[in-house]
């Protein structure tokens, strides 16, 4: 199956829900995701993004911008993850927490506003990786249509910048909590730390950055060919 089909076996998918209320974070893949959906259903789709100390300042603008830019129907919950119970002790089901939690309240939003389906932007590599949180998912009944469509995030780059999406080339992100080693505490004022540094290095000109928490000690990490820089 080719790219377009691709792209028709999602639409096709997403005109047979009717309405849609889509977990937006601003990325490359809810953004398309979003995008596609507002062409295919327009007002019967809902986005909604969540505010957290785990979700940059720079993310949360730039989401902000594109539904601003679009006129799509939106809203923005506060999702704390912090004050979800065994969350800032960080196990290794850490995102399973943050998703269920993050998931519960969307899906109250979908039903107070009769909206048939709840979707989020997996994509089709996501299958692969560990992710504890399509576990939280897969139990709220919430929906993955890119993964359904079978499209890959290199795809879904490709297709975006057909589209105009400013996200076509933006770097792949991670919250922030996923800058804490698995067991290390999480807290406000750490979060805050990891922000303001990455914050510092993209300000620099490096494109794809993760600044790893380690107590008294920052990992950088950045492209191989930005170590000289």
């Amino acid at each position: 199956m080719n790219i377009y089909e691709k792209l028709d076996l999602l639409k096709n998918r997403l005109k047979d829900m009717e309405s849609v209320a889509i977990a937006f974070s601003g990325g490359v893949d809810s953004t398309f995701l979003l995008k596609v959906a507002f062409e295919v259903l327009g007002t019967n789709v809902l986005a909604v993004t969540a505010r957290s100390s785990t979700y940059p300042e720079r993310e949360f603008n730039e989401a902000m911008e594109f539904v601003n830019s679009t006129g799509i129907r939106h809203m923005v919950i506060v999702s704390e993850e912090l004050e979800v119970e065994g969350f800032t002790d960080n196990p290794t089901n850490r995102c399973y927490l943050c998703k269920y939690e993050l998931m519960s309240k969307i899906k109250g939003i979908a039903k107070d506003n009769n909206i048939k389906y709840l979707a989020e932007g997996s994509n089709y590599d996501d299958l692969g990786d560990y992710r504890p949180g399509s576990v939280a998912v897969s139990e709220h009944g919430v929906v993955s249509p890119l993964r359904e469509a079978m499209l890959t995030k290199e795809e879904i780059r490709v297709l975006s910048k057909e589209l105009g999406l400013k996200t076509w080339n933006k770097p792949s992100f991670a919250c922030l909590s996923s800058r804490f080693p698995y067991g290390q505490k999480i807290t406000v004022e750490g979060l805050r730390k990891v922000d303001l540094a990455e914050q510092f290095l993209i300000d620099l000109g490096f494109s794809q950055v993760r600044v790893r928490y380690h107590g008294d000690i920052a990992r950088i990490e950045v492209y191989e060919e930005e170590l000289e820089k």
